[in-house]
């Protein structure tokens, strides 16, 4: 990833369309592939971006490669302003709101913003430290999904629940030695509430484990220790999503 104080290049088809769609960034420059950049997608991409008035420039591949760091960019990078965080206090607007901690792993981050997004937890907390930037790799990985998200980056993890419980929100770790499962939890959640997941090698901070209103865990049947973080996280926040 190539980047400067005001500018990063964003990449892939996903990540390129919702970023035009969402209109949350400036895209300055559109660079695509001058092989494919009239086949499938691209070729739709393309005109989208034309029609917005945003200069188009042909670059081979290893161009491609070289300004996003990476082969996964699938003919396309956006010179892009960069991500646009949201302050704290605009996130204690939702009922649900979505705390990262220590998911070092920039897959597993996107992931689960990717699933985020789409089961409602819109607001989400990611600390200044133990937890990747919303970095393109991110956003390739979430499928586009951070331009829709409310993301807060503004303290560490801990300073984030004592703010959420002087908002009055409940919290829930998910952790897999939790002693309340998931399924009772979800019958009864509360209104306003943060859940907290963390990474598969540290997990929740004792701080928060501490703090948190209940530590959940998901039933499991099968013979290995756990789940991967994001699918853990994909399947709590679809259980305590508030119902549409």
């Amino acid at each position: 990833m190539q980047k400067s104080a005001s500018i990063e290049y964003l990449y892939g088809l996903n990540p390129a369309f919702e970023c035009l769609r969402s209109g949350r960034r400036k895209v300055s420059t559109a660079l695509f592939n001058e092989l494919t950049v009239d086949s499938g997608r691209l070729k739709k991409l393309r005109s989208l971006v034309e029609d917005r008035g945003i200069p188009v420039e042909l670059v081979d591949k290893g161009k491609l490669h070289q300004l996003t760091g990476s082969k996964e960019h699938q003919g396309v990078a956006f010179r892009v302003s960069r991500y646009p965080y949201t302050s704290l206090s605009e996130l204690f607007q939702s009922k649900r709101m979505l705390l990262l901690d220590n998911i070092e792993d920039p897959h597993n981050a996107g992931a689960i913003l990717r699933s985020a997004e789409v089961l409602g937890f819109h607001d989400v907390m990611l600390p200044l430290k133990g937890v990747p930037e919303v970095y393109p790799s991110v956003s390739k990985v979430s499928a586009g999904a951070v331009e829709f998200l409310r993301i807060a980056r503004e303290c560490n993890a801990q300073r984030y629940v004592d703010k959420a419980i002087e908002a009055g929100y409940a919290v829930a770790a998910l952790d897999a030695k939790g002693n309340v499962d998931l399924e009772s939890f979800a019958a009864s959640a509360p209104e306003k509430l943060l859940l907290v997941i963390g990474g598969e090698d540290k997990g929740v901070r004792q701080y928060i484990l501490n703090k948190a209103d209940a530590v959940i865990s998901l039933e499991q049947s099968g013979r290995i220790n756990s789940l991967n973080a994001s699918v853990a996280a994909g399947i709590a926040m679809y259980r305590l999503r508030v119902p549409t």
